[in-house]
């Protein structure tokens, strides 16, 4: 990403490529999947977005850092609070995402459909 990194413009769109799990790379360095964003008619950083399966685990990282602490170590009402955030984000969409999930929580994939199901009837 060089020649790039002082541009506001990239400078404004990091937060949001970062909390994706994304990556910038210049424009010309841009794969057919990639994401060309541009301002003012010129193309200024192209975004390469993660695969669904690295995006849970972006995700559970982020989740760690907010609580500060490891998941597994979440009270399980903090437990609950973080199935339904992982439920809004399309966590269970990806394959083993229950699995993925229950492991970084500590819990069983039982517990983990149990806090969904919890959260469907209220």
């Amino acid at each position: 990403m060089t020649g790039i990194g002082d541009d506001p413009f990239v400078a404004a769109v990091k937060p949001l490529v970062d909390a994706m799990g994304g990556e910038m790379v210049a424009p010309d360095q841009a794969g057919p999947d990639d994401v060309v964003l541009s301002w003012e008619g010129a193309d200024v950083v192209a975004v390469r977005l993660p695969q669904l399966a690295d995006s849970l685990d972006h995700i559970l990282a982020a989740l760690e850092r907010k609580h500060g602490k490891p998941l597994a170590d979440l009270d399980r009402k903090t437990k609950q609070e973080v199935v339904r955030v992982l439920e809004a984000r399309g966590a269970f969409s990806v394959r083993h995402g229950v699995e993925t999930v229950a492991s970084a929580l500590g819990v069983s994939r039982f517990t983990v459909y149990n806090y969904l199901n919890r959260e469907k009837q209220a």
